[in-house]
Protein backbone atom coordinates (compact mmCIF):
# COMPACT_ATOMS: atom_id res chain seq x y z
CA UNK A 1 0.00 0.00 0.00
CA UNK A 2 1.12 3.18 -1.01
CA UNK A 3 0.89 4.72 3.08
CA UNK A 4 1.52 1.35 4.70
CA UNK A 5 -2.14 0.70 5.35
CA UNK A 6 -3.40 -2.90 6.49
CA UNK A 7 -6.03 -3.74 3.79
CA UNK A 8 -8.80 -6.05 5.84
CA UNK A 9 -11.42 -6.15 2.90
CA UNK A 10 -12.43 -4.73 0.08
CA UNK A 11 -15.09 -4.62 -2.49
CA UNK A 12 -16.93 -3.16 -5.28
CA UNK A 13 -20.40 -2.03 -4.81
CA UNK A 14 -22.51 -1.18 -7.78
CA UNK A 15 -24.42 2.22 -7.23
CA UNK A 16 -27.71 2.95 -9.78
CA UNK A 17 -27.78 6.19 -8.21
CA UNK A 18 -26.32 7.91 -5.39
CA UNK A 19 -27.69 9.16 -2.26
CA UNK A 20 -27.87 12.69 -1.12
CA UNK A 21 -26.73 11.74 2.47
CA UNK A 22 -24.82 8.65 2.46
CA UNK A 23 -23.83 8.19 -1.50
CA UNK A 24 -24.56 4.19 -0.50
CA UNK A 25 -27.68 2.77 -0.21
CA UNK A 26 -28.94 2.11 3.68
CA UNK A 27 -28.56 -2.06 3.34
CA UNK A 28 -25.44 -1.32 2.51
CA UNK A 29 -24.27 1.14 4.71
CA UNK A 30 -25.51 -1.06 7.62
CA UNK A 31 -23.54 -3.80 5.68
CA UNK A 32 -20.31 -2.16 6.06
CA UNK A 33 -20.72 -0.98 9.32
CA UNK A 34 -20.99 -4.27 10.44
CA UNK A 35 -17.78 -4.93 8.85
CA UNK A 36 -15.97 -2.24 10.00
CA UNK A 37 -17.39 -3.13 13.87
CA UNK A 38 -16.23 -7.28 13.18
CA UNK A 39 -12.95 -6.44 12.20
CA UNK A 40 -12.28 -3.12 14.36
CA UNK A 41 -11.32 -0.95 11.16
CA UNK A 42 -10.59 2.32 11.42
CA UNK A 43 -10.60 3.74 7.92
CA UNK A 44 -12.75 3.46 4.91
CA UNK A 45 -11.80 4.65 1.72
CA UNK A 46 -14.44 5.72 -0.62
CA UNK A 47 -13.09 5.50 -4.27
CA UNK A 48 -15.09 8.65 -5.56
CA UNK A 49 -16.38 12.24 -4.38
CA UNK A 50 -17.74 12.43 -1.23
CA UNK A 51 -19.74 15.27 -0.45
CA UNK A 52 -18.86 16.85 3.47
CA UNK A 53 -22.72 15.66 3.98
CA UNK A 54 -22.01 12.44 2.91
CA UNK A 55 -18.67 11.86 4.56
CA UNK A 56 -19.98 12.78 8.14
CA UNK A 57 -22.81 10.49 7.70
CA UNK A 58 -20.51 8.04 6.91
CA UNK A 59 -18.56 8.11 9.58
CA UNK A 60 -20.97 8.50 11.86
CA UNK A 61 -22.73 5.47 10.70
CA UNK A 62 -19.77 2.96 10.73
CA UNK A 63 -17.76 4.79 13.67
CA UNK A 64 -14.73 5.30 11.61
CA UNK A 65 -12.65 7.78 9.80
CA UNK A 66 -13.78 7.88 6.16
CA UNK A 67 -11.99 9.52 3.34
CA UNK A 68 -12.52 9.76 -0.43
CA UNK A 69 -10.51 9.60 -3.45
CA UNK A 70 -9.17 13.00 -3.32
CA UNK A 71 -8.39 12.46 0.47
CA UNK A 72 -6.34 9.75 -0.37
CA UNK A 73 -4.36 10.85 -3.21
CA UNK A 74 -3.56 13.68 -0.71
CA UNK A 75 -2.65 11.80 1.64
CA UNK A 76 -0.20 10.00 -0.36
CA UNK A 77 1.49 13.29 -2.08
CA UNK A 78 1.69 14.43 1.64
CA UNK A 79 3.80 11.43 2.38
CA UNK A 80 5.96 11.79 -1.01
CA UNK A 81 6.41 15.41 -1.01
CA UNK A 82 10.21 15.99 0.06
CA UNK A 83 11.20 19.88 -1.10
CA UNK A 84 10.12 22.54 0.21
CA UNK A 85 8.10 23.58 -3.36
CA UNK A 86 6.33 20.04 -2.97
CA UNK A 87 5.16 20.37 0.42
CA UNK A 88 3.84 24.23 -0.58
CA UNK A 89 1.60 22.77 -3.34
CA UNK A 90 0.65 19.49 -1.14
CA UNK A 91 -0.17 22.29 1.51
CA UNK A 92 -2.16 24.44 -0.97
CA UNK A 93 -4.23 21.25 -2.63
CA UNK A 94 -5.43 20.50 1.19
CA UNK A 95 -5.91 23.51 2.09
CA UNK A 96 -8.22 23.97 -0.71
CA UNK A 97 -10.12 20.74 -0.16
CA UNK A 98 -10.30 21.30 3.82
CA UNK A 99 -12.39 24.80 3.21
CA UNK A 100 -14.88 23.33 1.01
CA UNK A 101 -15.16 20.07 3.39
CA UNK A 102 -15.69 23.16 5.87
CA UNK A 103 -18.01 25.18 4.03
CA UNK A 104 -20.40 22.50 3.18
CA UNK A 105 -20.13 20.43 6.69
CA UNK A 106 -20.17 22.46 9.52
CA UNK A 107 -23.27 22.71 11.89
CA UNK A 108 -22.23 25.29 14.50
CA UNK A 109 -23.03 28.37 11.94
CA UNK A 110 -24.29 29.80 15.28
CA UNK A 111 -21.30 29.85 17.01
CA UNK A 112 -20.00 33.35 17.03
CA UNK A 113 -16.97 35.67 18.47
CA UNK A 114 -17.75 38.66 20.25
CA UNK A 115 -17.41 42.01 17.49
CA UNK A 116 -15.00 44.94 18.63
CA UNK A 117 -16.66 47.68 21.03
CA UNK A 118 -20.36 48.26 22.08
CA UNK A 119 -21.05 48.57 18.34
CA UNK A 120 -19.43 45.89 17.03
CA UNK A 121 -22.26 43.46 15.91
CA UNK A 122 -22.23 39.97 16.13
CA UNK A 123 -18.83 39.57 14.57
CA UNK A 124 -17.64 36.73 12.85
CA UNK A 125 -18.79 33.45 12.75
CA UNK A 126 -16.65 30.60 13.77
CA UNK A 127 -17.10 29.20 10.47
CA UNK A 128 -15.93 32.59 9.09
CA UNK A 129 -12.91 33.32 11.23
CA UNK A 130 -11.88 29.18 9.99
CA UNK A 131 -12.23 29.91 6.55
CA UNK A 132 -10.35 33.41 6.88
CA UNK A 133 -7.62 31.51 8.00
CA UNK A 134 -7.53 29.26 5.82
CA UNK A 135 -7.16 31.66 2.60
CA UNK A 136 -4.72 33.93 4.14
CA UNK A 137 -2.65 30.62 4.37
CA UNK A 138 -3.95 29.29 1.08
CA UNK A 139 -2.57 33.35 -0.22
CA UNK A 140 0.64 33.12 1.45
CA UNK A 141 1.77 30.22 0.54
CA UNK A 142 0.54 30.84 -3.57
CA UNK A 143 2.83 33.85 -2.68
CA UNK A 144 5.42 31.51 -2.10
CA UNK A 145 4.98 29.35 -4.70
CA UNK A 146 5.21 32.26 -7.22
CA UNK A 147 8.64 32.85 -5.61
CA UNK A 148 9.16 29.03 -6.37
CA UNK A 149 7.90 29.30 -10.11
CA UNK A 150 10.40 32.42 -10.71
CA UNK A 151 13.55 30.88 -9.61
CA UNK A 152 12.27 27.48 -11.68
CA UNK A 153 12.11 30.22 -14.69
CA UNK A 154 15.64 31.48 -13.72
CA UNK A 155 16.65 27.93 -14.01
CA UNK A 156 15.21 27.41 -17.38
CA UNK A 157 16.28 30.48 -18.72
CA UNK A 158 20.08 29.25 -17.66
CA UNK A 159 18.97 25.72 -19.51
CA UNK A 160 18.33 27.97 -22.37
CA UNK A 161 21.07 29.88 -22.75
CA UNK A 162 23.16 26.78 -22.82
CA UNK A 163 21.18 26.07 -24.89
CA UNK A 164 20.08 22.01 -24.33
CA UNK A 165 17.12 21.02 -25.66
CA UNK A 166 14.62 19.52 -22.86
CA UNK A 167 12.87 16.09 -22.45
CA UNK A 168 10.03 15.50 -20.18
CA UNK A 169 8.76 12.26 -18.84
CA UNK A 170 4.87 11.70 -18.13
CA UNK A 171 2.98 9.40 -17.75
CA UNK A 172 0.33 7.09 -15.70
CA UNK A 173 1.29 7.42 -11.43
CA UNK A 174 3.28 3.97 -11.59
CA UNK A 175 4.28 3.84 -15.07
CA UNK A 176 7.83 3.12 -14.39
CA UNK A 177 9.00 7.04 -15.46
CA UNK A 178 11.35 7.33 -12.30
CA UNK A 179 12.92 3.72 -13.26
CA UNK A 180 13.34 4.87 -16.47
CA UNK A 181 15.03 8.08 -15.23
CA UNK A 182 17.56 6.47 -13.68
CA UNK A 183 18.28 3.97 -16.64
CA UNK A 184 19.00 6.91 -18.92
CA UNK A 185 20.42 9.10 -16.60
CA UNK A 186 22.19 6.73 -14.65
CA UNK A 187 21.16 8.42 -11.68
CA UNK A 188 19.22 6.98 -8.11
CA UNK A 189 15.94 9.00 -8.12
CA UNK A 190 13.16 7.02 -5.63
CA UNK A 191 11.57 4.36 -7.99
CA UNK A 192 9.23 2.00 -6.30
CA UNK A 193 6.57 0.33 -7.37
CA UNK A 194 4.32 2.47 -5.52
CA UNK A 195 1.41 5.52 -6.53
CA UNK A 196 3.55 8.57 -6.72
CA UNK A 197 6.70 7.68 -5.59
CA UNK A 198 7.53 11.38 -7.80
CA UNK A 199 6.03 14.54 -6.50
CA UNK A 200 9.08 16.81 -7.16
CA UNK A 201 10.23 17.58 -10.56
CA UNK A 202 14.22 16.45 -10.80
CA UNK A 203 16.47 16.73 -14.30
CA UNK A 204 19.74 15.73 -15.28
CA UNK A 205 21.45 15.48 -18.23
CA UNK A 206 22.05 13.05 -20.82
CA UNK A 207 24.08 12.30 -23.84
CA UNK A 208 22.43 11.17 -27.08
CA UNK A 209 23.97 8.82 -29.56
CA UNK A 210 26.07 11.55 -31.56
CA UNK A 211 27.05 13.35 -28.23
CA UNK A 212 23.89 15.71 -28.18
CA UNK A 213 22.84 16.65 -24.31
CA UNK A 214 19.70 17.18 -23.38
CA UNK A 215 17.92 17.82 -20.43
CA UNK A 216 15.80 15.12 -19.03
CA UNK A 217 12.86 16.00 -16.42
CA UNK A 218 11.13 13.52 -14.06
CA UNK A 219 7.32 14.58 -13.24
CA UNK A 220 4.61 13.66 -11.03
CA UNK A 221 2.29 10.83 -12.14
CA UNK A 222 -0.90 11.35 -13.52
CA UNK A 223 -4.16 9.71 -12.63
CA UNK A 224 -8.29 9.06 -13.50
CA UNK A 225 -10.27 12.06 -12.07
CA UNK A 226 -7.12 13.71 -11.29
CA UNK A 227 -9.02 16.47 -8.89
CA UNK A 228 -8.62 20.15 -10.45
CA UNK A 229 -6.92 21.65 -7.51
CA UNK A 230 -4.45 19.01 -7.55
CA UNK A 231 -3.90 19.76 -11.54
CA UNK A 232 -3.97 23.50 -10.30
CA UNK A 233 -1.11 22.93 -7.31
CA UNK A 234 1.08 21.48 -9.26
CA UNK A 235 1.42 23.37 -12.46
CA UNK A 236 4.03 24.96 -11.41
CA UNK A 237 6.04 21.28 -11.72
CA UNK A 238 4.25 20.43 -14.66
CA UNK A 239 5.64 23.77 -16.32
CA UNK A 240 8.34 21.36 -17.27
CA UNK A 241 6.31 19.44 -19.60
CA UNK A 242 5.10 22.40 -21.35
CA UNK A 243 8.08 24.08 -22.47
CA UNK A 244 9.78 20.93 -23.46
CA UNK A 245 10.88 19.93 -27.09
CA UNK A 246 10.05 16.61 -26.54
CA UNK A 247 7.46 14.81 -24.31
CA UNK A 248 8.37 10.80 -23.54
CA UNK A 249 4.73 9.57 -22.78
CA UNK A 250 5.41 6.41 -20.33
CA UNK A 251 3.07 4.07 -20.37
CA UNK A 252 2.49 0.53 -18.40
CA UNK A 253 2.25 -1.65 -21.72
CA UNK A 254 2.15 -4.90 -19.27
CA UNK A 255 -0.71 -3.24 -17.39
CA UNK A 256 -4.44 -4.74 -18.48
CA UNK A 257 -5.89 -0.66 -18.14
CA UNK A 258 -2.96 0.91 -20.08
CA UNK A 259 -5.25 2.32 -22.55
CA UNK A 260 -7.99 3.41 -20.04
CA UNK A 261 -4.63 5.00 -18.77
CA UNK A 262 -3.47 6.73 -21.66
CA UNK A 263 -6.48 8.53 -21.95
CA UNK A 264 -6.42 9.80 -19.13
CA UNK A 265 -3.14 11.03 -18.86
CA UNK A 266 -3.81 12.56 -22.85
CA UNK A 267 -6.82 14.53 -20.82
CA UNK A 268 -4.55 15.74 -18.33
CA UNK A 269 -2.12 17.04 -21.26
CA UNK A 270 -4.73 18.87 -22.83
CA UNK A 271 -5.93 20.40 -20.14
CA UNK A 272 -1.85 21.79 -19.99
CA UNK A 273 -2.34 22.95 -23.74
CA UNK A 274 -0.71 19.89 -24.90
CA UNK A 275 -3.02 18.70 -27.63
CA UNK A 276 -3.13 18.81 -31.37
CA UNK A 277 -0.71 20.28 -33.42
CA UNK A 278 1.48 20.09 -30.15
CA UNK A 279 1.04 16.37 -29.36
CA UNK A 280 3.73 15.67 -32.00
CA UNK A 281 5.93 16.08 -29.71
CA UNK A 282 5.29 13.13 -27.62
CA UNK A 283 6.94 9.88 -28.20
CA UNK A 284 5.35 7.14 -26.85
CA UNK A 285 7.47 5.05 -24.65
CA UNK A 286 5.91 1.21 -24.15
CA UNK A 287 7.70 0.24 -20.82
CA UNK A 288 7.77 -2.70 -18.62
CA UNK A 289 8.50 -5.07 -21.80
CA UNK A 290 10.01 -7.47 -19.32
CA UNK A 291 6.32 -8.32 -18.61
CA UNK A 292 5.62 -9.60 -21.46
CA UNK A 293 5.62 -12.96 -23.11
CA UNK A 294 7.83 -13.28 -25.97
CA UNK A 295 4.98 -13.66 -28.06
CA UNK A 296 3.12 -10.49 -26.99
CA UNK A 297 6.75 -8.41 -27.13
CA UNK A 298 6.66 -9.52 -31.12
CA UNK A 299 2.78 -8.63 -31.67
CA UNK A 300 3.47 -4.98 -29.75
CA UNK A 301 6.56 -4.32 -32.26
CA UNK A 302 4.40 -5.14 -35.25
CA UNK A 303 1.75 -2.86 -34.03
CA UNK A 304 4.37 -0.25 -33.63
CA UNK A 305 6.03 -1.03 -36.38
CA UNK A 306 2.68 -0.41 -38.66
CA UNK A 307 2.68 3.21 -37.06
CA UNK A 308 5.59 4.07 -39.02
CA UNK A 309 7.44 7.14 -38.71
CA UNK A 310 6.51 7.93 -34.55
CA UNK A 311 5.92 4.81 -33.92
CA UNK A 312 6.39 4.21 -29.78
CA UNK A 313 9.05 2.22 -28.81
CA UNK A 314 9.15 -1.06 -26.67
CA UNK A 315 11.45 -0.73 -23.78
CA UNK A 316 12.36 -2.24 -20.54
CA UNK A 317 13.42 0.54 -17.49
CA UNK A 318 14.14 -2.53 -16.05
CA UNK A 319 16.95 -4.58 -18.09
CA UNK A 320 17.87 -1.49 -20.34
CA UNK A 321 16.58 -3.34 -23.34
CA UNK A 322 15.30 -0.93 -25.60
CA UNK A 323 16.64 2.40 -24.30
CA UNK A 324 19.14 2.56 -26.88
CA UNK A 325 16.57 2.27 -29.38
CA UNK A 326 14.38 5.42 -26.89
CA UNK A 327 17.46 7.63 -26.88
CA UNK A 328 18.02 7.48 -30.86
CA UNK A 329 14.26 8.02 -31.38
CA UNK A 330 14.79 10.89 -29.34
CA UNK A 331 17.91 12.25 -31.57
CA UNK A 332 15.78 11.47 -34.90
CA UNK A 333 13.17 13.70 -33.22
CA UNK A 334 14.97 16.80 -32.21
CA UNK A 335 17.07 16.12 -35.49
CA UNK A 336 13.89 17.59 -37.68
CA UNK A 337 14.60 21.13 -38.67
CA UNK A 338 18.40 21.09 -37.42
CA UNK A 339 20.75 21.74 -39.95
CA UNK A 340 23.97 19.59 -40.90
CA UNK A 341 27.62 21.10 -42.19
CA UNK A 342 30.86 20.17 -42.50
CA UNK A 343 33.46 22.00 -40.57
CA UNK A 344 37.03 21.53 -40.92
CA UNK A 345 40.05 22.15 -38.24
CA UNK A 346 43.65 22.06 -37.64
CA UNK A 347 44.55 18.68 -36.39
CA UNK A 348 46.11 19.89 -33.53
CA UNK A 349 43.35 22.38 -32.57
CA UNK A 350 42.31 20.51 -29.45
CA UNK A 351 40.04 22.92 -27.98
CA UNK A 352 38.06 23.80 -31.13
CA UNK A 353 37.34 19.92 -31.52
CA UNK A 354 36.26 19.55 -28.00
CA UNK A 355 34.04 22.86 -28.01
CA UNK A 356 32.64 21.13 -31.23
CA UNK A 357 31.72 17.72 -29.38
CA UNK A 358 30.28 19.82 -26.19
CA UNK A 359 28.43 22.33 -28.18
CA UNK A 360 26.89 20.06 -31.36
CA UNK A 361 26.31 16.34 -32.30
CA UNK A 362 29.11 15.04 -33.98
CA UNK A 363 28.01 12.59 -37.10
CA UNK A 364 31.09 11.63 -38.49
CA UNK A 365 34.69 12.88 -38.26
CA UNK A 366 37.15 11.84 -41.23
CA UNK A 367 41.23 12.30 -41.03
CA UNK A 368 42.63 13.87 -43.53
CA UNK A 369 46.57 13.42 -44.81
CA UNK A 370 47.05 17.11 -44.57
CA UNK A 371 46.61 17.72 -40.51
CA UNK A 372 43.20 18.68 -41.14
CA UNK A 373 40.18 16.65 -39.32
CA UNK A 374 36.95 17.83 -40.43
CA UNK A 375 33.30 16.26 -38.70
CA UNK A 376 29.81 16.54 -40.26
CA UNK A 377 27.93 17.91 -37.27
CA UNK A 378 24.54 18.34 -36.59
CA UNK A 379 22.72 21.40 -34.85
CA UNK A 380 20.14 23.91 -33.94
CA UNK A 381 19.72 27.48 -35.29
CA UNK A 382 20.78 28.81 -31.80
CA UNK A 383 23.87 26.58 -31.49
CA UNK A 384 24.57 27.36 -35.35
CA UNK A 385 24.98 31.13 -34.48
CA UNK A 386 27.33 30.20 -31.46
CA UNK A 387 29.04 27.90 -34.11
CA UNK A 388 29.56 30.65 -36.50
CA UNK A 389 30.91 33.12 -33.84
CA UNK A 390 33.39 30.51 -32.23
CA UNK A 391 35.03 29.55 -35.73
CA UNK A 392 34.55 32.89 -38.09
CA UNK A 393 36.88 31.91 -40.28
CA UNK A 394 35.72 28.56 -41.02
CA UNK A 395 33.46 27.64 -44.22
CA UNK A 396 31.17 24.74 -44.05
CA UNK A 397 29.62 22.60 -46.83
CA UNK A 398 26.15 22.02 -46.04
CA UNK A 399 24.49 19.34 -46.65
Amino acid sequence: MAIDLAIIASQIVPIRQPRPATFLGAGKVEEIAALVEAEEIALVMMDCALSPVQQRNLEQAFKAKVIDRTGLILEIFGRRASTREGRLQVELAHLAYQKSRLVRSWTHLERQRGGFGFLGGPGETQIETDRRLIQERMTRIENDLEDVKRTRGLHRASRDKVPYPTVALVGYTNAGKSSLFNRMTEAEVLAKDMLFATLDPTTRAVSLPHGLKVVLSDTVGFISDLPTQLVAAFRATLEDVISAEIILHVRDIANADTEAQELDVKSVLADLGISGAAEKRIVEVWNKADLLTAAEAKRLKEVAARRGEGAPVLVSALTGKGVGDLLAEIERRLAEGRETLDITLDAGDGAGLAWLYENAEVLARRNGRTGKVTLKIRAGKTEMGRITRRFPGVKGAQD
